[in-house]
């Protein structure tokens, strides 16, 4: 039997590509396989003349459940060839290095490098059945893809910090309100929606779209790679860390992690 694409990808006459992350039955969870597909598909999009947009989103209801934590073996990865410390990182790079426009179409769960990766895309709808959370505090690590700048910038510093240290669910309104989402549809609509944006934007000129991403984003830039590298940094720490173990393996015995034994 052939295993689905991990990624699939459809190129319409209008220039929108449609990228839809195919691990349903995970919940569109990352793992190493899929992490590198994903920026593979960016890398071939931005070198790709018909491509004008890119839309991401999930099958099976759900945007990304974040990190596959079952697919953690503990075990050494083999070296990369192209010099990427790992896929994570490779895909993280060809997210910000993408020179044009993203947009996401978000469903169900957004969790973690789920919800860091829709709040990173240029806009961001999102359905009325979400749930979006940032549960880097009740994992014992730190918020990755720049997401401790871009939310800040895009929210505000006291929403974002409430956000980050008390880990709470997001649903549809709120994200909206907040600034973490441009606009909410009725879930059985919002990827039809966010499609129609992307044409909408795909008519213009590729080099102005360019142009145009390339002058919205010289003032986060700074922000963005002194993030990344300092949740990079603290996140090498704590990965591992008892804390850490402590949170996945709570989840996998799905039970509440105890914490206070290391205080």
């Amino acid at each position: 039997m052939t295993e689905s694409p991990l990624i699939l990808s459809e190129l319409d006459d209008d220039g929108v590509l449609l990228v839809t992350m195919n691990r349903p039955q995970k919940k569109n969870a990352f793992h190493e396989p899929q992490w590198d597909a994903l920026a593979n598909t960016l890398n071939e999009a931005k070198d790709n003349p018909a491509v004008a947009v890119v839309v991401l989103t999930g099958a099976g209801g759900n945007f990304s459940s974040g990190a596959d934590l079952s697919s953690f073996s503990g075990e050494p990865r083999p070296p990369r060839t192209d010099g990427k410390a790992s896929a994570f990182f490779a895909c993280v790079d060809s997210l910000f290095e993408f020179d044009k426009p993203i947009l996401a179409a978000v469903n169900g769960v957004a969790v973690g490098g789920g919800c860091t990766i829709a709040v990173a895309c240029d806009i961001t709808y999102v359905g009325d059945d979400i749930r979006m959370r940032l549960p880097f505090a009740n994992l014992g690590l730190v918020p990755e893809i720049a997401s401790s700048y871009i939310l800040q910038a895009n929210i505000g510093r006291q929403r974002a910090n409430e956000l980050m240290f008390t880990a709470e669910w997001i649903d549809a309104a709120r994200a909206v309100e907040m600034g973490m989402a441009a606009r909410s549809f009725p879930a059985a609509e919002v990827l039809d929606a966010t499609i129609g944006k992307a044409r909408e934007i795909a008519q213009w000129p590729v080099s102005a779209l360019r142009g145009i991403k390339q002058t919205l984003q010289v003032a986060h830039q700074a922000g963005i790679e002194s993030a990344r590298k300092v949740e990079d940094d603290i996140m090498m720490k704590l990965a591992g860390s008892p804390e850490n173990i402590e949170a996945v393996t709570a989840f996998m015995q799905k039970r509440k992690p105890d914490f206070k034994q290391f205080r």
